[in-house]
């Protein structure tokens, strides 16, 4: 095949995208990302929190103080979630917003003691399964498949128009 890897077309058959080798190996990048998902929500749940919930307070774990703002952006998700997010784990004791001394307007994120366990057991969880997801892997072909997806996002990143805010 060529460089593209597009196969050779067969007389009167249409060429269907699952053919082409990127498109079928990026379905089954998907299709992990859909699975992941369900697995990781599902050993959340009796900590009481959803996926949402999580990787807000790792990221505020990751980055305490953060901005809303700054939250927002790496969350990828527009106001109007996080004003539902934040609030709710605002009620359950898990997250603490302070204003900023040197700007009134910005808010900064930081976890309480009870968030801070909470999260720490999230993240617990969350490496176990991982663990557990590539065991079927070796070092090498994890540090391939690492090093493979962040030249797509670096390459992705060069392309992506900012997105507008969303409401």
């Amino acid at each position: 095949m060529n460089k593209k890897q597009e196969p050779s077309p067969q007389p009167n058959k249409p060429r269907l995208p699952w053919d082409l080798p990127r498109f079928r190996n990026w379905i089954a990048v998907a299709r992990v990302h859909q699975l992941w998902k369900r697995v990781f929500g599902e050993a959340l749940l009796p900590l009481g929190i959803q996926l949402a919930h999580y990787d807000v307070l790792a990221n505020i774990a990751h980055y305490p103080g953060l901005t809303q703002q700054a939250l927002a952006e790496k969350l990828l998700v527009g106001r109007s979630t996080m004003s539902m997010l934040l609030p709710e784990l605002e009620r359950r004791g898990l997250i603490e917003r302070r204003g900023d001394d040197a700007d009134r307007r910005v808010r900064r994120l930081w976890l309480t003691d009870e968030g801070a366990a909470l999260t720490d057991r999230a993240m617990a969880i969350h490496v176990a399964r991982l663990e557990e997801m590539m065991t079927v892997l070796s070092d090498a072909e994890c540090d391939s498949i690492g090093e493979m997806m962040r030249r797509i996002a670096t390459s992705l990143e060069g392309r992506a128009e900012p997105a507008a805010p969303q409401e």
